[in-house]
């Protein structure tokens, strides 16, 4: 049997091989989202072997790869509408990488941070009890991220658009704990704090399934032409990031879950009042 040699690239038809380009084009843009969202695992698996095995110092590096966690889900997403690259495939590996990024990692993080480092961890009764407390807490957590992952899958954003998600995002649940930790680095040492710290790790699991609206930011049109001073805040938003990270990341991660709780009772108390004057 006579070999035949490959065909010529001129001898291919112009509509074939622009074909073959659009087809290897489109695999490239499918694979954008999905290296971001690589990217967010990757994260997430270190904080959380970080959390696992690092000792107090090693925490602040947790909470940075947290935060860039969130950064490449905030990427993926938004690239996968820009290039139109949205697959089922897509929203359910997100989803599992969100679990473990801004669930898993923060959990652990916050168990590592909170309670772990306390004197007496090995041999108090009492802190024994609060390590228990703790982990429990801490698994809830975990169970709140899935729960609200899996909700947003079914049910997607709040009635009336994009605008608004039902319940307070994983990603900025996650926040808070990595903020908070970047912010003050030292583990805790004191069984109160501990105590508190829990609460707030079980009040931001009970933020993620409940019905609050947050804030979104998915209706501001990036892509298109901004002011001047937008771009200039913008800017100095990034400047004072970079210059006072432990300060300008705690106050947004804290201001953000703040105004979300402050506004639903506002809304609640007005609509009680309006009720009554009826």
């Amino acid at each position: 049997m006579i070999p035949t040699a490959a065909p010529d690239q001129h001898e291919i038809p112009f509509t074939e091989r622009r074909f073959r380009r659009q087809r290897f084009r489109r695999r490239g843009i499918f694979l954008l989202p999905s290296l971001c969202t690589v990217g967010n695992l990757l994260c997430g698996w270190y904080a959380s072997a970080v959390a696992l095995t690092g000792n107090g110092d090693d925490l602040d590096r947790a909470a940075k790869a947290i935060g860039l966690a969130i950064l490449f889900d905030s990427l993926d997403g938004r690239l996968a509408r820009l290039l139109k690259a949205n697959t089922d495939f897509g929203i359910q590996f997100d989803s599992l990488a969100d679990v473990v990024s801004f669930g898993i990692a923060p959990a652990l993080l916050s168990y590592a941070w909170g309670v772990r480092h306390l004197p007496g961890f090995g041999y108090s009764a009492f802190i024994q009890q609060i390590g228990h407390f703790g982990w429990w807490f801490c698994f809830a957590f975990v169970v709140c991220c899935a729960w609200r992952l899996a909700r947003f899958n079914v049910q997607g954003m709040a009635p009336g658009g994009s605008k608004y998600f039902i319940g307070m995002p994983t990603p900025a649940a996650a926040g808070v704990i990595a903020a908070t930790v970047h912010a003050f680095p030292a583990p805790l040492q004191d069984d109160r704090w501990s105590v508190a710290w829990i609460c707030v790790t079980l009040a931001l699991a009970a933020l993620m399934t409940s019905t609050i609206r947050f804030y979104s930011f998915k209706d501001i049109p990036w892509t298109r032409k901004q002011p001047s001073l937008a771009v200039v805040l913008l800017a100095l938003l990034c400047a004072a990031i970079w210059r006072w990270s432990e300060s300008v990341l705690f106050l947004m991660a804290s201001s953000y879950a703040m105004v979300g709780v402050t506004l639903h009772v506002l809304r609640f108390v007005r609509h009680r009042l309006a009720s009554r004057t009826v």
